[in-house]
């Protein structure tokens, strides 16, 4: 079975897009909470840098990972039928 390269991409920038967009909207938020708890995850001290996203960053960093996730998930698709083929 070949996956549909176009498809998939699409799906992956989608997908990235509406998590982005929900974890921004956590951020802007909880700031503190969200600080505090990336901290824990990456075990290093976020709240010293401080925290800030702007509506404009949230954004451009939604357009720029849904962009991202594209061109992955259609070169991941790329390889999966260039194997599937063999």
């Amino acid at each position: 079975m070949k996956l549909n390269e176009k498809a998939f991409s699409l799906a992956c920038a989608a997908a990235f897009a509406i998590v982005w967009s929900v974890c921004s909207v956590v951020v802007m938020v909880m700031p503190e909470m969200m600080s505090n708890m990336t901290s824990k995850m990456l075990h290093t001290d976020w709240q010293i840098m401080g925290w800030h996203m702007s509506i404009t960053s949230a954004i451009w960093g939604g357009i720029l990972w849904a962009l991202l996730a594209g061109l992955i998930g259609w070169l991941i698709a790329k390889i999966y039928n260039m194997q599937s083929s063999n």
